[in-house]
């Protein structure tokens, strides 16, 4: 997941107007990006608790509760960006969080 620039579009909801997009010098930067939205909702929703813990699965409802969201990744190769999707937004999401617990 080396320094690929990556580009998250997400829609929160229904709403068009909820469209947004994060970019990233990395994959691994947008998986990082990723969770501390979630992270950020979470304390959103539960101001008084100081130490929120959660599990994979609870990130991947998350994920899927969003209208929509996608990811594009700058190729070096072709210099252009690929489209990825949901579903591999959660697989990446997986294997850095897996990285980040190995190092620990």
């Amino acid at each position: 997941m080396a320094n690929k620039h990556t580009i998250i579009l997400m829609q929160t909801s229904q709403n068009r107007s909820t469209r947004t997009f994060m970019d990233y010098e990395s994959i691994s930067q947008a998986m990082d990006g990723i969770c501390a939205l979630y992270e950020r909702k979470l304390k959103e929703l539960n101001p008084a608790i100081r130490e929120i813990t959660y599990d994979i699965s609870d990130l991947y409802n998350f994920i899927d509760g969003l209208a929509d969201m996608s990811a594009l990744v700058y190729d070096h190769s072709i210099q252009a960006y690929l489209p990825y999707d949901r579903q591999w937004i959660k697989q990446k999401t997986l294997q850095h969080l897996k990285k980040l617990a190995s190092q620990r």
